[in-house]
């Protein structure tokens, strides 16, 4: 079947009439049928012939699936949208109040603690890993500001503390060699004393300042192997010649059979100073009854434990202990400045030990010391590198 040009004129008014394209119209002619779709309706045409006459018959049908069903589900996915964002909004606002929560209970924390109270920690998270890293290296932090504050505050108290001892042991030396006469050998080795122990003073005080440098970290310490068996004959020695009252009976009953596990990596005249001050505070509030120091080790520490069956401390104060030039209420009948339990510590944490007291009000006080060996030490300094 073909068009002649009026016929095709003629389909083409009828198109733009209807509002169906041509080309629907030219498929008809030239397949015999074809079909049609709009958005909204569908058509379907087809040629026949009647009375030696071609024609063209069309119907059309409303297509309820487009107009009804897909603009229904338009408007429900919009409204799932809608809601999604809805909630999506809820979930994330309630996520980030509980993802943030314990970060916000942190910063709280942290705005609390001030110059006068920085042994204020803060708490572990409870199955929260990575807040628990962040936990325990601001109380790191903490230790070396707490610490640091403390040795510069109290420098001085410090030295006038911590100097008695070589200055007695000097002043006692050499009033004795004035008192009498002595041969020239006496006199010589009271000289040889007294340089020794001002030697010790000397080092003492470049200790002082170098821990009232460095506070907590002790990057500016000079840290070399010490055995500590010999450093606690050292102090025993030290502290009976001091005043031959200091009773100190030394228990070597937990020593290890390899020596190598009592070295500790750290500074000789530091450590010195906190075992002395402990052990002399054991000799003082016992009133020079005696003062049992066990040496022992394991694969990883060393430990010293210093007991006395002296004064003790009343539990109500043992909070209080650390606090510089803090003095228990039972001990006003003894000299002291409160500053050598504190220093201890300060210089305990900075080897990466620990100091631990128990004591009780008429029963005595026992102290722990526990230190990293040297060869633990290493490993972990490695693992860190």
């Amino acid at each position: 079947m073909f068009l002649r040009f009026p016929q095709i004129l003629i389909l083409i008014k009828i198109s733009q009439e209807i509002h169906i394209p041509s080309s629907f119209f030219k498929n008809i002619v030239r397949k015999g049928e074809a079909n049609y779709n709009d958005k909204e309706f569908y058509y379907i045409g087809q040629t026949f012939r009647h009375d030696d006459k071609s024609y063209i018959a069309i119907a059309s049908a409303k297509n309820h699936y487009v107009v009804y069903y897909l603009g229904f589900l338009k408007r429900t996915l919009i409204t799932c949208i809608v809601l999604s964002l809805f909630f999506s909004m809820i979930f994330s606002f309630y996520l980030s109040k509980t993802l943030f929560k314990p970060i916000l209970k942190i910063t709280g924390k942290v705005k609390e603690i001030s110059s006068e109270n920085l042994h204020l920690r803060l708490e572990p998270q409870p199955d929260n890993k990575e807040l628990n890293e962040l936990v325990e290296t601001f109380n790191d932090m903490l230790n070396r500001i707490e610490t640091s504050f403390e040795t510069q505050n109290h420098l001085i108290g410090n030295v006038s503390h911590e100097l008695r001892t070589p200055l007695t042991s000097i002043m006692g030396e050499a009033d004795v060699a004035l008192s009498i006469s002595r041969t020239n050998a006496e006199y010589k080795e009271t000289l040889g004393i007294i340089l020794d122990e001002a030697e010790k003073l000397d080092k003492k005080i470049n200790a002082l300042l170098m821990i009232a440098q460095t506070g907590f970290d002790g990057k500016i310490q000079k840290m070399d192997k010490v055995r500590m068996d010999q450093l606690l004959w050292d102090v025993i020695e030290t502290l009976r010649r001091i005043d031959v009252r200091n009773n100190i009976f030394l228990d070597i009953s937990m020593l290890p059979d390899n020596p190598k596990k009592l070295k500790v990596q750290g500074n000789e005249q530091l450590l010195h100073l906190a075992v002395t001050n402990i052990i002399q505070n054991g000799c003082k509030y016992s009133n020079f009854q005696q003062v049992k120091v066990s040496l022992g080790a394991t694969d990883n520490d060393v430990y010293i434990i210093v007991k006395d069956n002296g004064i003790g401390i009343p539990q109500k104060e043992m909070n209080k202990i650390y606090d510089p030039f803090f003095r228990a209420s039972n001990t006003k009948n003894y000299e002291g400045y409160g500053i050598g339990l504190p220093l201890a510590r300060n210089i305990v944490r900075m080897h990466h030990g620990e100091l631990i007291v128990s004591s009780y009000e008429n029963q005595g006080t026992t102290v722990q010391l526990r230190f990293p060996n040297f060869y633990s030490t290493l490993q972990e300094n490695e693992r860190e590198s």
